[in-house]
């Protein structure tokens, strides 16, 4: 069966650096684009950034661009979000996410804080 586990979330400085990593199975990896998202406490999940399959093309929401970037190592089977320059409204659950099977799939999410 399909499985996204994150890692890497954290309590970090305002102008701090984290990176969130995704390991992935069940699933043929390198034939997937995958997706970050981020769900903040009282607003709807969005949309962060995502990856086509072979890593060639990646897009941001506006607020991460610049700040924000997608990777993948397929041999790993893991999808990254380093994150730079972190702000009080990253602050949110960071989910990745892949479509397969005529299916969305979650990981169960990694909290990010930012925080002074």
């Amino acid at each position: 069966q399909v499985q996204l586990v994150e890692s890497g979330g954290g309590l970090v400085q305002p102008g701090g650096s984290l990176r969130l990593s995704c390991a992935a199975s069940g699933f043929t990896f390198s034939t997937a684009a995958m997706s970050w998202h981020r769900q903040a406490p009282g607003k709807e999940r969005e949309l962060v950034a995502t990856i086509t399959s072979g890593g060639e093309s990646t897009d941001y929401v506006d607020s991460a661009k610049g700040r924000f970037t997608i990777s993948r190592d397929n041999a790993k089977n893991t999808v990254y979000l380093q994150m730079t320059n972190l702000k009080p409204e990253d602050t949110a659950v960071y989910y990745c996410c892949v479509k397969r099977f005529f299916q969305t799939f979650w990981g169960q999410g990694t909290q990010v804080t930012v925080s002074s």
